[in-house]
């Protein structure tokens, strides 16, 4: 008998890079994606699902406890990859009641229905249901803000910046006590910046190449030195998959690309990039377009994640160098805003 996944949030930005390729993967899975198909969730982006057999899509919404209760009782459901989560910073900022209710509360949701589904007792798995995971896809931005120099560990205490960031520190603080309180198999993941494909038009890289397209401003916090590391999505996708399958109950893994650009720089490359590959009407270079704007509140100023623990113990290395990934991502978005 096949398993049944559930995945959460598999309309999004990565959720919507990793349904596919992990469907492909595994024929032998029934796979269930649930999301809200909010703003951020976009059906379109799992067009190449839709001749997948093992693949099946119902919208709802994770703070919905009584459908996440029918949804594991009616399908069986063995494992959680947990994608769904409010997730843009300044947003969290403007409305962060809504941050709390969907990634702490909604979390809460997948978590109880998982223990009830799978656990008899606390440490006492149903006959059956010993190897049934919860896997839960976290932010480095939960460990706060670095210097110029150091990087993110699995053991870097938390101290989240924004409601965004503390909204999924609670998430991964509830994770943790499932395990340690009622020995549910738990794993977590904590990612640097991803970029790629299918990345929603508020998130930094679509949103600087769609305001080059339509010649609109640049527009950059402060003086653009903040720095972020950029894992290219399949590369994330492609951790996840080896942390659910082969990772350590109980345990976190930090998965970044070692890709670290300051802001500033990064919009300068794009812009370089593009210069080449769709020129202005009127000749003049993209960079022309930036202009500053009083910083974000709460700005963290570095994020880097060290990736040592999932490199040494998992063997996992991400494939993209920055170089390839943002022309790949780039291509993409050329593609799909012309269109649009």
């Amino acid at each position: 008998m096949s398993e049944t996944i559930l995945i959460t949030g598999g309309a999004g930005f990565i959720g919507s890079n990793f349904v596919p390729y992990f469907c492909a993967k595994y024929p032998e899975y029934n796979v269930i994606n649930l999301d809200k198909l909010t703003y951020a969730g976009n059906s379109d982006n799992l067009k190449e699902c839709a001749s997948m057999a093992n693949y099946h899509f119902i919208r709802g919404d994770i703070c919905d406890e009584n459908l996440i209760a029918k949804l594991f009782f009616e399908n069986d459901i063995r494992g959680v990859i947990h994608f769904a989560a409010e997730s843009h910073v300044d947003s969290s900022i403007k409305e962060p009641k809504i941050f709390i209710n969907t990634n702490i509360m909604g979390t809460f949701n997948l978590l109880e229905a998982a223990r009830q589904h799978w656990m008899n007792a606390p440490f006492k798995p149903k006959l059956g249901y010993s190897s049934c995971r919860f896997h839960h896809i976290s932010t480095d931005e939960v460990y706060g803000t670095l210097e110029n120099v150091g990087l993110f560990t699995e053991t870097t205490p938390y101290a989240p910046n924004s409601p965004y960031s503390a909204s999924k520190a609670s998430s991964d603080f509830l994770v943790r006590s499932y395990h340690q309180t009622f020995g549910m198999n738990v794993t977590t993941s904590n990612c640097s910046n991803n970029y790629g494909p299918k990345q929603h038009r508020e998130k930094l890289i679509p949103k600087i190449i769609g305001n080059c397209l339509n010649e609109m401003p640049l527009s950059v916090y402060g003086n653009g030195k903040n720095v972020r590391d950029w894992l290219y999505v399949l590369d994330h996708c492609k951790a996840i998959d080896l942390i659910y399958h082969k990772g350590l109950s109980g345990e976190t893994y930090n998965v970044g690309g070692r890709n670290e650009r300051s802001n500033i720089s990064l919009i300068k490359i794009i812009c370089a990039i593009l210069d080449e590959k769709y020129p202005r009407k009127n000749n003049r270079k993209y960079k022309e377009l930036i202009t500053y704007v009083q910083d974000r509140a709460g700005h963290d100023f570095r994020y880097a994640v060290d990736a040592t623990k999932i490199e040494t113990k998992l063997g996992w290395r991400a494939e993209e160098t920055f170089d390839t990934g943002i022309i790949k991502t780039i291509e993409w978005y050329l593609k799909t805003l012309k269109k649009s």
